[in-house]
């Protein structure tokens, strides 16, 4: 598996949509990580932050998809704003508690070590400390 995973903050939706084809780049503040379904994570991540259920979210039609290539390719996604304000709220050991159980639903296939696992979500929550701060929403840029 070879993934590009940027996460960004971004005022709105057409800005967000308009990192498709390039990614975020300079432009807007992102994280960047590989190697993982992040469309699946974050509703991992607000199954076990807000306690929702999994299917009840992808019901919902979570994550909401901002921008996508039709072949499959590249792909531009929100974040929940209840996930982003539950990340933002978080105190650090309850993002290590998030992180050790988002390891142990990972697949056969998609390995995540702990350390890596806290690092992804202590800095997606400091990522969205900082879009609350702005009144933006953050998306993730997936290629």
């Amino acid at each position: 598996m070879s993934i590009i995973v940027k996460f960004f903050v971004a005022p709105d939706d057409t800005s967000a949509a308009l990192t498709l084809r390039t990614g975020p780049g300079r432009a807007f503040e992102s994280i960047s990580f590989g190697n993982f379904d992040p469309e699946e994570a974050v509703v991992e991540w607000e199954c076990l932050l807000a306690g929702d259920g999994y299917e009840e979210l992808v019901d919902a039609g979570e994550p909401r998809i901002v921008a996508g290539e039709d072949n499959g390719g590249r792909v531009v996604f929100a974040i929940a704003p209840r996930l982003s304000t539950a990340l933002a709220e978080a105190e650090h050991p309850r993002l290590r508690d998030v992180a050790a159980s988002w390891v142990e639903l990972r697949d056969e296939g998609e390995t995540i070590g702990t350390e890596i696992a806290e690092a992804i979500v202590s800095d997606l929550a400091a990522l969205a400390g900082s879009a609350r701060r702005q009144s933006h929403g953050i998306y993730c840029w997936v290629a």
